[in-house]
């Protein structure tokens, strides 16, 4: 009776839990081999080259540059905290004396005893305390360009570098992409909470979704041409 109850939670939500994975696995790879190809690979290089921009003429952009990663930093702070609210509504939820089946009724596809709802609400937990400490991270990492883009670069020893502080914004940035895609996978398990099948109609519908904010397609035979001629520098910035 009760794999009855439970077989479409045990098929469905793994199944959809695979599509995401492998399309990120593939998106890894393509970044990896093909960067231009990519809106993440593109603006790498474009990070890196603004960069170097803005402390070679530190003088004059030295107001644009903290300007630029002030907006950066209000970006994440906004999913920061958006991220920890839900995760005090749902922690509030869980530890309440109410019980968190109630809401379901047996018209409910799937499982959903108490134990197997507290689960999907202790995953959506999960899922947004982790992408809060995503977003919490990149804050930092962002901070401390903040502060170091506008050290002077006479010194020859001086430490920090264009390439330093290329690389401090590339891991927040990717913080923020993790971040952001962890943020992503919290709807799917939302909507498990009224049943697997919504949870597998997500993950399909968020792949393509996901495939059109990531890849760059080619913009007709020009566009071609410049890509080819940007290949080599994106692919040695990335």
């Amino acid at each position: 009776m009760g794999w009855k109850k439970s077989y479409l939670d045990l098929t469905l939500v793994p199944l959809s839990l695979l599509f995401p994975i492998l399309y990120h696995i593939w998106l890894w790879r393509r970044i990896r081999s093909q960067p231009q190809q990519t809106f993440i690979g593109i603006n790498s290089a474009a990070r890196r080259l603004w960069v170097f921009a803005m402390m070679k003429d530190n003088d004059k952009k030295n107001v644009l540059a903290v300007q630029t990663i002030r907006n950066a930093i209000m970006g994440s702070t906004l999913m920061a905290t958006t991220s920890i609210l839900l995760c005090s509504g749902l922690a509030a939820m869980i530890s309440s004396s109410y019980s968190v089946k109630q809401p379901l009724t047996n018209s409910v596809y799937g499982a959903h005893g108490e134990l197997v709802v507290a689960l999907k609400y202790v995953t959506l937990l999960v899922i947004y305390l982790f992408s809060f400490l995503c977003y919490s991270l990149c804050i930092r990492f962002i901070s401390q360009v903040n502060f170091l883009i506008n050290v002077p670069q006479g010194d020859a020893n001086s430490l920090v570098t264009p390439d330093y502080i290329s690389n401090l914004l590339e891991r927040a940035f990717s913080l923020n992409i993790v971040g952001n895609r962890l943020f992503y996978a919290g709807l799917p398990v939302i909507l498990w909470i009224f049943g697997p099948v919504l949870v597998i109609l997500c993950s399909v519908s968020m792949v393509p979704i996901l495939y059109n904010m990531d890849i760059a397609e080619g913009k007709g035979k020009a566009g071609i041409r410049k890509e080819d001629k940007m290949d080599g520098k994106i692919s040695a910035a990335v």
